[in-house]
């Protein structure tokens, strides 16, 4: 694995776990000020929204990733695909999804800059 791909996994996989959720200043770190996102439902969300839902949901399901990829788009820019399922209280996955998240290097560090989410036909 890439050192790129190992970071921007290990950012992304990052905003999946409950304790950044609850963390007004870490979401703001890890997402760019133009943060913009396309959910799975096809909604558009600016980063403010996105912020204060994750800050009033201070519990999430389980998420499960895999399959991650990168491509670097220019020297600052990376396109990180991913699979993603919610594993259920019986280890049942569901709302099974392709992810695409664009990260940008800042002198803050990389920053999801855009994110979307598409139903997958298929579990994996």
């Amino acid at each position: 694995m890439s050192p790129l791909l190992t970071t921007l996994q290990a950012l992304e996989v990052e905003l999946h776990h409950p304790g950044v959720r609850c963390d007004r200043s870490r979401l703001e770190a890890l997402l760019h000020p133009d943060f913009h996102e396309v959910g799975r439902s096809g909604r558009s969300y600016t980063r403010q929204t996105v912020v204060n839902h994750l800050l009033a949901t201070p519990t999430s399901p389980t998420v499960v990733s895999e399959h991650f990829t990168v491509a670097l788009l220019s020297a600052d820019v990376a396109l990180l695909t991913y699979r993603s399922a919610h594993v259920g209280a019986q280890g049942d996955r569901t709302l099974h999804t392709h992810r695409a998240s664009v990260w940008q290097a800042t002198a803050a560090g990389w920053q999801l800059r855009y994110h979307q989410g598409t139903p997958a036909a298929e579990p994996w």
